[in-house]
Formats: structure tokens, sequence, C-alpha cells
């Protein structure tokens, strides 16, 4: 609903007063304030105090799977309020939502998954990955196999320890991360990585890469290598084919855990439950959020396979109880909202939707993009995608920086009424909408960033910013 510009004013003012927003640029958010306020949501739009109305194309973080105004979902939350609003898991206590939720999660996972661990976010799971794989070594009498691995261009959280793993320098700035026991490799990003090359030849590089950097660190060092089934935050970046096939085996001889963060790609957006079931991967440990209760409520979970919970319970005949977990772990309104969120995601059909929905949107990315001037790689897997802006296709040469030509895109599209992402680190936009989107509201969500894109293609073009 509405409200009056009055009422934006103030709200706007408010925000800008006493909102600490993350990831944002803090003096210019403090000296401008918001672009949008936002105050209702349906479906796959969201609707600002002025009563403009926009197409979510990001389904908030990559998050909001089922859509907006879900009332399926408020009334899970409502309902488990009343009936039980919190209890803990600390000490064997336990509640009957969260134990409904993680069974079914293990039968919905990829083999050989056996025990969820609950928390709040996926920043915080994967900071429990690191402790699990440090925990399952130590119980293991390997003290020294701490190290871990992750890509360039990955994101992982922004904890001390996941925004370590996290490999985009601005997570890293400012915050005396990654620690050391944290090590990078290559993204499988063809366009910068692997340009010109076969699928077989790029991915023969990556493998050589990973082996050489564990031959210089240590096997018995090397604790664990974590990563997404596609990359998110870094690039909607898809792996060459072959690539989980070959690195997998490399990791298994050398005693090295392989974590799946399937954050994003979880929950349908690669037309799969789990991205790791679309891409052949077989992990030790998985790390859900995000989709798992479409953001309705904060919940995430650590994904534990038999062979590694074998070892952790064997930890307490050496340490005692296992001393990790927090307040809202297996919090029962986020278990209730989760059961409700699945159940829509059945009834529906939403994961074989997504795959349905996604080819459709590749196929408009590449109506809309392939021929564009500015265009340097089309991406994209089930229902999330990416374009990436150049200055030069052939060879790829990356717009200066300071251009902000993402950004730009970005920013025109949300003029357009189109809610789009410009990722970091590069010249991208990305799509990943609500797995309830329609095939005409796909239509319009390209359309406004195509409108977007053409619009700083004409600006940088009147500044001679661009040749092409």
């Amino acid at each position: 609903m509405a409200t009056t510009a009055a009422t934006d004013a103030s709200l706007a003012d408010l925000d800008r007063r006493f909102n600490f927003h993350p990831f944002t640029a803090l003096a210019t958010h403090e000296s401008k304030g918001p672009a949008v306020v936002m105050s209702g949501g349906e479906g796959v739009w969201l609707e600002d105090v002025d009563g403009k109305r926009y197409v979510d194309g990001m389904a908030g973080l990559w998050c909001v799977n089922v859509g907006y105004g879900r009332k399926e979902l408020a009334e899970a939350m409502r309902e488990q309020a009343e009936t039980l609003s919190y209890c803990h898991a600390f000490s064997s206590m336990s509640s009957d939502k969260p134990a409904l939720l993680a069974e079914r999660l293990i039968k919905t996972a990829p083999a050989p998954m056996s025990k969820v661990f609950f928390g709040n976010s996926g920043s915080d799971a994967n900071d429990t990955q690191v402790k699990l794989v440090w925990y399952y070594n130590n119980v293991r009498g390997r003290p020294n196999k701490k190290k871990i691995i992750s890509r360039r261009r990955a994101y992982h959280g922004v904890t001390v320890v996941s925004g370590g793993l996290t490999g985009l320098p601005g997570v890293h700035a400012g915050f005396d991360i990654p620690l050391p026991f944290t090590h990078h490799v290559s993204a499988p990003h063809r366009l910068w990585e692997g340009y010109g090359l076969s699928d077989e030849a790029f991915v023969a590089k990556l493998v050589d890469e990973l082996e050489a950097l564990i031959a210089a660190e240590g096997a018995d060092t090397i604790g664990a290598m974590i990563a997404e089934p596609v990359m998110g935050a870094g690039g909607v970046i898809v792996p060459p084919e072959g690539y989980f096939e070959a690195i997998q085996p490399v990791l298994k001889e050398h005693d090295i855990l392989l974590i799946a963060d399937e954050v994003i790609c979880g929950f349908g957006r690669l037309g799969h439950w789990f991205g790791s079931q679309a891409l052949d991967i077989e992990p030790d440990l998985i790390t859900i959020a995000k989709g798992v209760t479409s953001a309705y409520f904060p919940l995430s979970g650590v994904l534990v396979s038999e062979p590694v919970w074998r070892t952790l319970c064997e930890g307490e005949g050496k340490f005692g109880p296992f001393g990790h977990g927090y307040t809202y772990s297996a919090h029962p309104i986020g278990a209730a909202v989760g059961l409700a969120n699945l159940d829509i995601m059945e009834k529906e059909n939403l994961v074989e939707a997504a795959a349905i929905k996604g080819k459709h949107l590749h196929e408009q990315l590449q109506a809309a993009f392939a021929d564009h001037p500015l265009t340097g790689e089309i991406r994209g897997f089930g229902l999330v995608g990416a374009v990436e802006f150049v200055e030069k296709k052939d060879p790829p040469k990356a717009f200066d920086p300071a251009l902000k030509v993402g950004i730009r895109v970005a920013q025109k599209s949300l003029e357009n009424g189109v809610i789009t992402r410009p990722l970091p680190a590069a010249d991208s936009v990305s799509f990943s909408p609500p797995l309830t989107i329609t095939t005409s509201e796909i239509d319009t969500l390209v359309a406004g960033v195509r409108d977007g894109a053409d619009a700083v293609l004409a600006e940088l073009r009147s500044s001679s910013d661009f040749a092409g």
C-alpha cells in the first residue's frame, strides 16, 4: 500500500540517519539516503512507499524462492509462535518441528547425508563447517589438517572465518581477512581464466593448479575444500563440463573433505533439489540456507555425511560434549516455516518448474544480449543467470572499474521497474527470480535490463568511454 509523500520522505530520512546497512557505501548512504523504500510484496513483485511496482529479478538476495506474500508461510509462523515460540536445542533438548524438518532434509539430500545441524545464516553455517573440519581431524589425531581451500570469486559468507573463505576482495578490504589457514585457487570462469580453451583443457588447467597448491602446502595440512556448485555472487559462474568429476578424485586421494555450499543452489534453483545432484557432486558436508525457508525466517543448516558423523561421535570420548551451537539453533518457528515452504515447493512442482522456466530465461537472455555491443558473456544454469559487460569482446577486455558499468545497468533497470543485482569484482548483472515467476514476467525482467544496458551504452558512447 502506498503512503503519502511526507511519510515516504520521513522513512527515507530515518533510514539515512539511523540504519547501518550491509554492503553499502556508508558515507554516501548517510548523505543521500536509500534509493528506494519498499513497503510490500506479492508473487515476484515488490512495491515501494510511492506505489511503484518492481519485478524482483533476484528473489531478494537469491532467497525468496516461493515468492512474496505466501499466506501459508505467515500462518505457519503464527501458529508455531502461538504453540511453541522457542525451544533451545542444547543438552539434548528438542522440539517437534526441527526433528521433522531434519528428517525431511536428509531424505531429500544426496546420499550419504545423515544429520543436520541448524543455524541462522549461510555465514554462520560455513563458520560451523570449518569448526567441524577441525574437530573431525582432531578426533582422528591429525591436528595439522586444518587449512581450507576455497576459490577466488567464491561467496561463502562474511563472518571472520566465512568472510575469509569468500574470494572477493571487497569482503576482505579493511577487515584483516582471510586468515592464514585459507587458500584460494582460480574460479572456473571461462571468460577470464580459460578463454579459448576447450572444456577438457580448461579443466586440466584448474586441476593442475589445485594439485600444485596441495603439493606446496602439504596434503597433511589441508582439511577441506569448499565450493558452490554454481558460483553465485561471484558472477553466476558455471563450471566447465567435467570440472567436479576431475577435482573430486584429487581431494579423495589426499584425504581432503569436500564442502558443497548450497546456500544459493539448493532448493530448486538449478532445477534439482540440490545443486550437487545437478552437477554430480558427492560432498562430505553441505551448507544450506536461503531457499530452505524462502527467507521468511532466518534458518541455515549443515548437512553431515554418515562417515563424518561417525567420527564426530567419537569425539565425545576425547573432548566431552560437543561444544558448539547457537541460542537460535533449531528454532521451532524457523523449522515450521521450512516445513511449510517445502510443502509449497512440492505441491506446486517448483523444482521441476525452475528447470523449464530456466530454459526460457536463458533463451530470452540470448535473444536480448547475444548481439549487444557491451556483452562479453551470458552464463547460467536452471533459473539463475548473468550477463557480463566488457569494453572489448575478442579477446575480452574489462571496463575500467571506475566506470561502474554493471552498477549503472542495475540502476537504470531499477528505474525501469526491474530489480537485478550488480555483482562484485566484474561488470556483471544477475538474474535469480522467485521460482514462481511466469514466462511473461521473465520477458518483462529481461527487457527491463536490456533497456538499462542500452541506456548505459548510450551514455558511454556520448562520453567516448566506449567505441564499440
